[in-house]
């Protein structure tokens, strides 16, 4: 997974403060894999992917005090988990690895909640070290046409871009735009509503109320974890989840003694 999110200005870029649903995203994300036992299956999770946006202070970001709380909370190996804006070359090498590894018996799935050229340039260190047909073994889940195509810098890469470099082999998906404001109850953005989260705030264990403080972290008081849907369709099989959906999967907490083998 990839999330962009950052919380330092970027006063180079059109919008100059970073894109704050990732810091609830991220955990429902997490929560997601962690209720279903995965955590050993999550090898690469980076955030704050804005390529060339500057570092915020840790005691202002929010991604990183989102991802520190998911290693905490469910056991999570927190050696899968990059700053990009601190740790950008770490975060590639590492990213770039995993999709080296990828085959028939062994494939990558990478949800792509950030913007594209943080991947571009991790699969261009695949092909530049002769393991492009790693990438057939690669499968990229989307819903989001800005990630996709959303440059922060002129000479930024897209989608398309990353397509061609990679000669089509990546396997791509993409399922339906996970925000639906207009419906509290549909989707993962309930835009101002946050009552249909509130089984989340009531929850009786603390690492759940703990991800309804990170959904209400938003500076803009939105109630946005879209991209946790992609993780909804890729684990549990549903490109149309949402608060109701959730709180079934969720139920009574997650066990963080369950783990893959």
């Amino acid at each position: 997974m990839s999330f962009d999110g950052n919380s330092a200005p970027d006063n180079e870029y059109k919008w100059p403060t970073g894109d704050p649903d990732d810091w609830g995203a991220l955990p429902a994300s997490c929560a997601i894999i962690a209720k279903l036992g995965l955590q050993d299956k999550l090898v690469h999770c980076s955030y704050n992917n804005f390529i060339d946006a500057p570092a915020g202070p840790d005691d202002k970001n929010q991604l990183k005090i989102s991802a520190d709380g998911v290693v905490k909370h469910w056991g999570f190996d927190r050696g899968v988990f990059f700053d990009v804006t601190k740790q950008q070359r770490q975060a590639i090498q590492n990213l770039a690895t995993e999709m080296s590894k990828s085959t028939a018996e062994d494939p990558l799935y990478f949800i792509h909640a950030g913007l594209s050229e943080f991947v571009y340039l991790a699969v261009e260190e695949v092909v530049q070290s002769g393991k492009a047909d790693s990438l057939t073994h690669v499968h990229l889940v989307s819903h989001s046409a800005f990630n996709e195509n959303e440059q922060r810098r002129p000479h930024h890469r897209t989608w398309n871009d990353i397509q061609k470099l990679s000669g089509n082999r990546i396997k791509y998906t993409k399922i339906k735009d996970q925000n639906d404001k207009g419906n509290a109850n549909h989707l993962w953005h309930s835009d101002n509503d946050f009552s249909v989260w509130y089984w989340m705030r009531d929850h009786s264990q603390e690492d759940i109320r703990w991800m309804y403080s990170r959904l209400k972290a938003h500076r803009g008081n939105v109630a946005d974890i879209s991209d946790c849907g992609m993780l909804f369709y890729l684990l549990v099989g549903d490109a149309d989840g949402g608060p109701e959906k959730f709180r079934e999967f969720i139920g009574d907490g997650i066990d963080s003694t369950l783990h893959s083998k």
